[in-house]
């Protein structure tokens, strides 16, 4: 067994979403004149590596503590977008594999963990059906969004995330084989909270 951390380093200054409270690390306690070390953290819930529940884009949505558990643990797909840009419903019929529970993208635009992409492969509403009427429990991306960097109205998520399909973004994919694995990637219990970031890995067995 070997497990594979696809998490994104949570660091002081990272890369957030534009117009998103900027990420913190910081301390409120050190050694040794204080006695312990007290990590204090600031930071929006969309950062790094994290997971989107409905209500990020529905009034009335499932916030991200009552996200089922069981869509964030079992068998995945990941899948190379290769050269692909626009991800559409013809697109994903020739790529998802047959009975995918849960699907992951390996993008690669990360080149640089301290700049932000400015466009990346992304669904189509089509294709988001499609994941719908197929059964998808839960669809990631290693791109900052499986919306266009330019959506405004989000449609990929409000389709996903309208079916009761969590979203994971910002995955740390890059030296990661297309296959299939298990997932492990849970959000914290935040209990007013649209999204979590999670620790997420994948195990090759």
């Amino acid at each position: 067994m070997r497990i594979i951390d696809v998490t994104r380093p949570v660091f002081t200054g990272m890369p957030v979403w534009p117009g998103d409270p900027p990420c913190h690390c910081g301390w409120s306690s050190r050694l040794p004149g204080d006695g312990v070390n007290v990590a204090e953290l600031s930071f929006g819930a969309h950062t790094g590596t994290h997971m989107d529940a409905p209500l990020h884009v529905l009034e009335d949505g499932t916030r991200i503590a009552d996200v089922s558990l069981a869509a964030c643990i079992g068998p995945v797909h990941v899948v190379d977008t290769g050269d692909a840009g626009e991800l559409d419903a013809d697109w994903l019929a020739a790529h998802l594999p047959s009975g995918c529970e849960r699907l992951l993208l390996r993008t690669r635009v990360w080149l640089d963990a301290t700049r932000f992409p400015e466009t990346w492969p992304a669904f189509t509403p089509g294709a988001a059906r499609l994941l719908a009427d197929r059964g998808v429990r839960l669809v990631g991306t290693d791109a900052p969004s499986p919306d266009p960097a330019d959506a405004d109205d989000l449609p990929v998520h409000r389709i996903l995330l309208g079916a009761g399909i969590p979203i994971l973004e910002n995955l740390l994919l890059g030296d990661v084989p297309g296959g299939a694995y298990e997932l492990i990637a849970l959000p914290l219990r935040l209990a007013e909270a649209d999204a979590s970031p999670v620790r997420a890995v994948l195990v090759e067995r």
